[in-house]
């Protein structure tokens, strides 16, 4: 796929949502383009006494419903379509969650895990440095995303803290509790796709002890993990970026959590408790019951959605299913519960830890969770029912249920109609 084509892909969403709406005009055309991209140059100083330079961007691409959201990913192969295309995701995040907010994203061009952790605090400060105008408590509020997390989060608020002279803790989200963070945040976003799928689980067919594989263990794949074993189902697979494990009794939790937590792969537990060694790209082909994908965008394609076993895929990435392999999948009778429901989690505490800054007033955990789930709950169920009253796949229902919300806040400003009556 070509990067110019990647927003394009993302827009073929859109495009299958307005089918189901009688939505104006000019909501379409509002939400094809990106309100803003802004492009930067960040120079900063190397441990060596060299300056190197790294191209950083950050989009807001609709703000009709309230200031944009989104994260900031430190990524080699970041580009500025894939900037624009994650903030219109983050777009119908928000609406799908009914969040008082549009959607952004942020991105620096650059592999963090070759920078030392002096330099890595100069490259976030310099992002902040050069976008500070662009950001705000009440314009755009950047979060962590891949490769980034609290401690950079801190960093940049402390930045921007300086320049605009006076503590502005919500800015930002994703920050370290003693710096204004939200307890709950840690496990949001797998936690959310978790109380989706439980609160599901009868229309979905899902009774007893179920198989669970998970593609990409990090943050989110640890966390779904122990939430889904916790309630007594069986991870089977894992994988990450070096390979893969399986075991048909199930995986040791413990023992992948001690790999990860000593920064070593998966990988490294094989022919230890029951695991075996399975190739990374063939953890989709796993027998299963949900499939839950929480690494990067297309991983589930064309040339390997028929290989896929699960009954369910639970998207706790964004963008792991290509609209082709979507179309795979539906004819396989495979149920996508999709990204822009299904991680919303993370972006729905995220606005709890915002309201929080903005409040000067700190909710117990069990607050958070209690509130996450029901709007969880809530969502859900309105885009399943969509789903079923429109006999569409969830996720165009997702985007029918979120374009609803857009369209009436864009028409409220005045359509062609209006103005030419």
């Amino acid at each position: 796929m070509s990067e110019v084509s990647l927003l394009d892909h993302a827009l073929v969403r859109l495009d299958e949502a307005a089918k189901h709406l009688n939505v104006d005009a000019d909501v379409i055309e509002k939400l094809k383009f990106a309100r803003e991209t802004t492009k930067a140059r960040l120079m900063i100083r190397m441990d060596d006494g060299s300056r190197k330079s790294f191209i950083a961007w950050r989009c807001r691409y609709d703000d009709t419903r309230g200031p944009t959201k989104g994260g900031i990913r430190f990524h080699p192969d970041s580009t500025a379509d894939e900037v624009e295309m994650l903030a219109f995701w983050m777009t119908f995040k928000c609406a799908v969650m009914n969040l008082p907010y549009g959607g952004g994203k942020g991105a620096v061009q650059v592999d963090p895990r070759k920078l030392s952790k002096a330099e890595l605090e100069r490259l976030s400060r310099a992002y902040m440095q050069a976008f500070a105008r662009i950001i705000g408590p009440d314009r755009d509020i950047p979060a962590p995303d891949v490769y980034t997390n609290s401690m950079i989060m801190g960093w940049m608020a402390d930045e921007y803290a300086q320049i605009v002279g006076q503590a502005s803790p919500a800015v930002i989200t994703g920050k370290p509790l003693a710096l204004g963070g939200s307890l709950g945040r840690g496990d949001a976003t797998a936690r959310g796709g978790f109380y989706l799928v439980r609160h599901l689980a009868d229309e979905l067919g899902l009774k007893g002890s179920l198989r669970i594989a998970v593609q990409g263990f990090g943050n989110a794949g640890q966390h779904i993990a122990r939430l889904l074993a916790s309630d007594g189902h069986k991870i089977v697979a894992v994988s990450d970026s070096e390979g893969a494990v399986q075991a048909a009794d199930g995986l040791d939790l413990d023992r992948l959590f001690v790999a990860k937590e000593s920064g070593r792969s998966v990988v490294t537990t094989a022919g230890h408790g029951g695991h075996q060694l399975l190739e990374g790209n063939a953890l989709v082909g796993v027998a299963c019951d949900i499939l839950v994908p929480s690494a990067l965008e297309n991983m589930i394609r064309i040339d390997n959605a028929d290989s896929v076993k699960a009954r369910i895929v639970l998207e706790l990435a964004n963008g792991p299913v290509t609209s082709e392999a979507d179309a795979v999948l539906e004819q396989k009778g495979i149920v996508v519960l999709p990204d822009i429901l299904a991680n919303a989690g993370g972006v729905t505490v995220s606005y709890f830890e915002w309201v929080q800054n903005r409040q000067g007033y700190y909710w117990p955990v069990e607050e958070i969770h209690d509130r996450l789930r029901t709007i969880m709950e809530r969502e859900g169920r309105a885009i399943w029912d969509v789903a079923k009253a429109k006999g569409v796949s969830v996720r165009t229902a997702a985007y029918v249920h979120a374009l609803a919300r857009l369209g009436e806040a864009i028409e409220a400003h005045g359509t062609q109609n209006y103005f030419a009556s």
